[in-house]
């Protein structure tokens, strides 16, 4: 059994190229996740903080209706 050691060799070189390709790839889908993210936080209306105290009246939210 002849072993060609060419054929060996490109077959690396096929398997490295993959390799390297398929971590652009990756690269690129995290690239276009964050900007994704970042789209995505800036079309988000910004909630208010904990520090803004709401003046709804004492019984709102204390009373329910179950007799429709």
């Amino acid at each position: 059994m002849e072993i060609n050691t060419s054929s060996i060799i490109d077959q690396q070189q096929t398997a490295t190229m993959q390799q390297i390709q398929v971590s652009l790839f990756k690269k690129a889908i995290d690239m276009n996740a964050q900007a994704a993210l970042t789209l995505i936080g800036a079309a988000l209306p910004q909630t208010q903080t904990s520090s803004t105290t709401v003046n709804n009246p004492p019984n709102l939210g204390q009373n329910i209706d179950v007799s429709a």
